[in-house]
């Protein structure tokens, strides 16, 4: 059995609702699951956990009845017009009554340093709440790639927030041609999560193409082309991963939300015994 703990992240099962999502984590045999207070897009499925006390009570009692945990919520972008408290302070409320540990950040801004001190104030606003930003790097961002993140959370903690993470997904680390020996150069207490999926073939000449393959067409883990053996061994065998695959060619062909889950989560496993 593997050591490892397992979440079902929700771009994985986005057309559920956050009950749902945890109710569908907990059959499929997750530890835990993540949510999404915050729209990652505009046309995407969307539930106002933000505004919505009764469906935020609803979430909270699933969770116990389950015993799941959130892992993670997402997703935060700091934008050039970001104001970090009066934007995000509702959302750590949130986050904590979810009993959530971590946040997933986007650096949505060319101004790399605007994001170190947007991302600081950030670490700053969230650790009262006992919540970790982890700083995803994507190819089409202000944060390109792995180099740039550990730049940006070397910047953070260099200023005393400890609480500032980086966060690894298999898909952008392998469409933003990172490396495996910086991986290596990042120290363990900055990954207190990472991302798992599998990419369809090689990289595509099109940035819209990538976008498009990262948030409807990734592979389940072992069944693609990215070097999760090598990924996984420089990620510490505590460290949790959520399981981020959206198949909407699997969802259209009506393969449920639970069974996409399950898929995942074997594969997952499976790849993880190797």
């Amino acid at each position: 059995m593997s050591e490892r703990r397992f979440s079902l992240a929700a771009l994985t099962v986005l057309e559920l609702s956050p009950p749902e999502m945890v109710e569908t984590a907990a059959r499929a045999g997750y530890d835990a699951v993540g949510l999404r207070p915050v729209p990652a897009t505009a046309g995407e499925p969307s539930f106002p956990l933000m505004t919505d006390s009764g469906l935020l009570r609803e979430t909270c009692r699933r969770l116990r009845d389950t015993g799941l945990q959130v892992l993670d919520i997402e997703i935060l972008r700091l934008k050039p017009e970001t104001r970090v408290k009066a934007d995000f302070a509702a959302v750590m409320e949130v986050g904590a009554a979810l009993g959530a540990s971590e946040i997933l950040v986007a650096g949505n801004d060319d101004d790399q340093t605007r994001t170190i001190d947007n991302f600081a104030a950030l670490c700053e606003l969230a650790r009262p709440y006992g919540l970790h930003p982890h700083l995803e790097f994507m190819p089409w961002t202000g944060v390109k790639n792995l180099a740039e993140a550990r730049h940006i959370v070397a910047a953070a903690r260099d200023t005393g927030h400890d609480n500032a993470c980086l966060l690894v997904d298999a898909f952008h680390f392998d469409r933003s041609r990172s490396r495996l020996e910086t991986l290596a150069q990042v120290p363990a207490d900055w990954l207190r999560y990472a991302q798992l999926c599998d990419v369809p073939g090689p990289i595509p000449e099109s940035m819209d193409e990538i976008l498009r393959e990262a948030r409807s067409e990734r592979r389940f883990p072992g069944d693609g082309a990215a070097d999760l053996q090598g990924l996984l061994a420089a990620i510490p065998p505590s460290v949790p991963l959520s399981l981020e695959i959206p198949t909407d060619a699997l969802r259209q062909q009506g393969v449920s939300a639970l069974e996409r889950a399950t898929l995942a989560l074997e594969k997952a496993r499976r790849v993880i015994g190797r």
